[in-house]
């Protein structure tokens, strides 16, 4: 159930609006390189303008530690959301003060103004109440769309909820219903895919998932770290020692839900033309490491995935950029987009892969948020979320 308010239970119009984007997007070469975040968000921009709202775009971009840096300025992104709209959209050299304030005054119903990259001020990240009152100043409402910064605790995710009437974009109320859904009520059987390179990023996942999920698949690196845990030698594979005790622990506590592979595919080093054998899981032989799951394992889990009547998937199955290590990571993408199931993939990489695999139109809901969705699936509460007004 969604209880917050939403950008259609404000009237908009003559309005300006304040809309928090996530427009962390890849910029190669002063140009944008994947748009999938900047077109993720394009419904609840041209609602507004609809509306006869001016909106007023707000987002940060890369890690520029607190200060301006050319390297991660949103100008290029202001450029290519011109084009992608079909119309002008205006840009500000900061997002606060009055170079902000000027470009602000200046909208008409119908302008759009994007504003430069939130992280060029140190008060962003430590959610500083001035600058959330000056980005508040620039506005009549504020609006949140950007699921992947959610998580954050910021001046322009949460602090700027403080001073204006504050609600869900499209975008954001997508993502929270889908992924609250699946956490809160997942159609049985739910079955998780959890992969990557850590358990540590995901103790908290893997401990909440084991409570509400029927199945929890394990590959990737962090399935070392269980390997190692149950005492295999793993030789040269990726593990995380200081994790050890945790994943012995989550072994007893998953002892009927959480599935390791059977099979593993193992290269001599960590390299795209490196030579590869497959082997049943079992000690690994020196100088080897664990770089895939194998045809075993794709096996038996992509039954239990056409089985499921919920699937979440978070994290790749192996070191699926170079190809000889993918097959496990496509095998499973192919085995969830072709599940009868609701299917949820969450962010980041898993993302990259479901793309790469040709997939990505099979899936339910494709998430736009890495560290958002994980933190969904831990059952954690959201503070970009929490900010936003109630509904009635």
């Amino acid at each position: 159930m969604f209880n917050k308010k939403t950008i259609k239970d404000i009237d908009m119009r003559g309005k300006r609006v304040l809309v928090r984007v996530d427009y962390n997007v890849p910029i190669q070469d002063g140009s944008v390189g994947d748009d999938t975040r900047i077109r993720a968000a394009m419904p609840t921009v041209e609602y507004l303008l609809d509306q006869g709202a001016a909106v007023i775009l707000c987002s940060h971009l890369g890690r520029p530690k607190g200060s301006p840096n050319p390297k991660y300025s949103l100008r290029p992104v202001a450029t290519y959301l011109a084009e992608l709209m079909g119309r002008p959209v205006a840009f500000a050299e900061d997002c606060v003060g009055p170079v902000a304030e000027a470009a602000a005054n200046a909208l008409q119903p119908g302008d759009v103004l994007l504003l430069e990259n939130t992280r060029f001020h140190p008060e962003e990240e430590k959610n500083d109440p001035e600058m959330s009152r000056q980005l508040a100043g620039l506005a009549d409402l504020y609006v949140n769309d950007a699921f992947g910064s959610a998580h954050r605790a910021h001046a322009s995710t949460e602090g700027v909820a403080r001073f204006l009437p504050a609600a869900a974009g499209f975008l954001l109320e997508k993502e929270i219903r889908y992924l609250g859904q699946a956490i809160a009520n997942p159609e049985p059987p739910f079955v998780a895919i959890l992969g990557g390179a850590k358990i540590s990023d995901k103790i908290g996942v893997i401990r909440n998932l084991l409570k509400k999920a029927d199945q929890v698949l394990i590959g990737g690196g962090m399935a070392n770290t269980f390997f190692k845990a149950q005492g295999y030698p793993i030789a040269d594979s990726l593990v995380e020692d200081e994790a050890l005790d945790t994943a012995r622990e989550l072994l007893q506590d998953g002892t009927n839900k959480l599935r390791l592979p059977v099979d593993v595919v193992i290269g001599d080093r960590f390299d795209a033309q490196a030579k590869s054998k497959t082997i049943p899981m079992g000690p690994v032989p020196e100088g080897w490491r664990i770089l895939d799951i194998g045809p075993e394992t794709i096996s038996a889990y992509a039954k239990m995935i056409s089985s499921a009547g919920t699937v979440v998937w978070n994290g790749p199955m192996g070191v699926f950029e170079f190809p000889r290590f993918a097959e496990g990571t496509f095998e499973l993408a192919k085995a969830v987009a072709n599940s009868p199931a609701l299917t949820i993939v969450g962010g980041g990489d898993s993302v990259a892969a479901i793309q790469q695999s040709g997939m990505a139109d099979k899936i339910t809901h494709i998430s736009t948020g890495g560290g958002a969705s994980l933190e969904m699936l831990e059952g954690l509460e959201l503070p970009g979320l929490a900010a936003l007004q109630d509904k009635e």
